[in-house]
């Protein structure tokens, strides 16, 4: 098994394990220490979806941080079945869902907008051009978007990238909606 660690909240210093997965890239801690500064430390009452939750390190990371709810969605069935094991492991309680659904049928379903949505799909497959047109339903008007890509973005759909960085080859945004005039 494979591991990451939370690096803050309550359950900060924690092990998350997850099995091998050839798509999987779990956030490194550092690009993570990133997002939640951009982000602030504390996620009190905030709706959180962890899309293409792999490790389920991101959203791990903002129940850990205090936030109301997260759901992590994840197809893959033996990686489902880590994120499960760790959320029991972790005692997380209702503040954890998870969704053993595609992520785009289960972003498509979605009736009540997040406040903070975590997006890292698999690279070079169409995953944001596809996502692009859900996200006016699946975010809040002042949610945040955190994207991960193999490539720069400076925008997806209304959401413009406010913040940015590089790991590796691995690009990563905050991206939050212009106000409305």
């Amino acid at each position: 098994m494979n591991q990451v660690r939370i690096i803050g909240g309550q359950w900060r210093r924690q092990l998350l394990r997850f099995p091998d997965s050839e798509a999987l890239r779990p956030t490194p801690d550092r690009v993570r220490e990133t997002l939640f500064n951009w982000l602030g430390q504390d996620l009190s009452g905030q709706r959180c979806l962890d899309l293409f939750a792999g490790s389920g390190a991101l959203g791990f990371e903002a129940a850990s941080r205090g936030a109301a709810q997260v759901v992590l969605v994840e197809r893959a069935p033996r990686v489902l079945a880590a994120l499960k094991d760790n959320a029991r492991r972790l005692k997380c309680g209702t503040a954890v869902e998870i969704v053993g659904a595609d992520a785009l049928k289960f972003a498509a379903s979605c009736r009540q907008p997040f406040d903070v949505l975590f997006a890292d799909p698999p690279y070079r497959q169409g995953w944001l051009d596809r996502l692009e047109p859900l996200l006016p339903d699946l975010l809040a008007a002042d949610g945040a978007l955190y994207l991960e890509a193999e490539m720069p973005v400076q925008a997806l759909g209304a959401w413009k990238t406010v913040r940015q960085g590089q790991a590796g080859q691995v690009y990563f945004h905050l991206l939050r909606q212009e106000p409305k005039a």
